[in-house]
């Protein structure tokens, strides 16, 4: 279990509502101490590599080898279209550092993708709607406790519908919704030689329209009702679009020599674990699945330690390395069902051991002001 490292971001903007369904430092800046413990300026440049791309943001590897996650959220579209990122392409950036990946969403990068109708007296509330959002998405902690969570985010949720309220009138005045034959088509059913039946399709683009005027007129309840009756009736065809695997075919992805006593042992837990699937009996079928991946595991070969560390980027020291070669034979020696604490424990001492590597090569954050690749000079519009 390697300890996942996660960007946190800003909920989805207001304008996301559904309707799919389904280099020097620059002088006189100032001095701030990020979480990797190296003194870097508010305003910087930096040179590097692309490591991967976001479509918004990008990885970095900066020429002197640090981390860093650059985010183009003050770009138009547009711009990003024409930079035309590629990775292991050099690029040149300047930018302000931020503390937390939520900083880089500012209320300027937002307000641009609002409709322009929308006025000042509403946008001085979304201004304050926004970052009374923000101050709460940080106030989140792996600390809290799930009720803890569940209530602040029962708070931010009622901020996210607050502002909805605010910009959605001006969203539905101009959307264009696809036509039913337009979003029948996106789901491939014809790649498939799957075809609806006439009935079907007719009952299927009366509900579809019927959505569509729901959703016009802002009936967002009846509008989930309709989409689920929707997708009711077209279940049978999603069935055949993507069909359940067959015991067989699971087994071939495996590559595994497993004795056939064992298999058929298998088999017989998998067809009760789709049983209880189709009864829509969760914790049956939660049960099954653990058994029925427990007894495959015993038959993977795991990786060894070395190949574990091998997808790290950086490097332990001698002693850490011992240790935590040492933890990792440990917890592969030990019964995943019948020893679930132990693991948890040692998997626990492993990651306290990394900390300080993970902390070490956590990446700078910078929201990018300019933008130099291939020659071309970049900056927001």
């Amino acid at each position: 279990m390697k300890k996942p490292i996660k960007k946190t971001w800003m909920i989805a903007s207001a304008l996301t509502i559904g309707m799919a369904v389904l280099t020097p430092l620059q002088a006189g800046a100032t001095a701030v101490d990020p979480t990797n413990g190296v003194t870097v300026q508010i305003e910087q440049q930096v040179t590097g590599t692309i490591k991967n791309i976001y479509g918004d943001g990008i990885d970095l590897k900066s020429r002197d080898g640090k981390n860093y996650y650059i985010s183009f959220y003050k770009f138009s579209d547009e711009q990003l279209e024409k930079m035309n990122f590629v990775e292991g392409q050099e690029i040149t950036v300047e930018g302000s550092v931020a503390e937390d990946y939520s900083d880089l969403y500012t209320f300027e990068a937002y307000k641009k993708e609002l409709p322009k109708e929308v006025t000042k007296e509403e946008l001085a509330k979304l201004e304050k709607l926004f970052n009374e959002m923000k101050k709460l998405q940080k106030e989140l902690s792996n600390e809290m406790t799930e009720e803890e969570l569940e209530k602040k985010f029962e708070e931010i949720d009622k901020i996210y519908k607050e502002m909805d309220k605010i910009t959605k009138p001006y969203i539905l005045a101009i959307w264009q919704p696809q036509t039913f034959e337009e979003y029948i088509a996106d789901f491939g059913f014809s790649e498939k030689n799957i075809v609806i039946e006439e009935n079907d399709n007719k009952q299927l683009k009366g509900i579809y329209e019927e959505w569509v005027k729901l959703e016009k007129d802002g009936q967002e309840e009846k509008a989930i009702e309709k989409m689920d009756e929707f997708y009711k009736t077209l279940q049978p065809y999603l069935d055949k679009l993507y069909p359940t695997p067959t015991f067989e075919e699971i087994m071939e992805r495996y590559e595994l020599n497993i004795p056939a006593e064992t298999l058929a042992k298998l088999k017989n837990i998998y067809d009760n674990a789709q049983k209880a699937e189709k009864d829509d009996n969760a914790d049956l079928s939660e049960k099954l699945w653990e058994d029925f991946y427990y007894i495959i595991d015993q038959f993977i070969t795991p990786q060894t330690f070395e190949e574990f560390m091998a997808d790290y980027e950086f490097k332990v020291s001698e002693e850490d390395n011992k240790q935590l070669k040492q933890l990792y034979e440990e917890i592969l020696k030990l019964d995943k069902k019948e020893d679930k604490a132990k693991i948890e424990e040692k998997w626990g001492a492993f990651n306290n051991i990394l900390e300080p590597y993970f902390k070490a090569n956590k990446e700078i954050l910078i929201s990018a002001s300019k933008v130099i690749i291939n020659g071309q000079e970049y900056t927001p519009q």
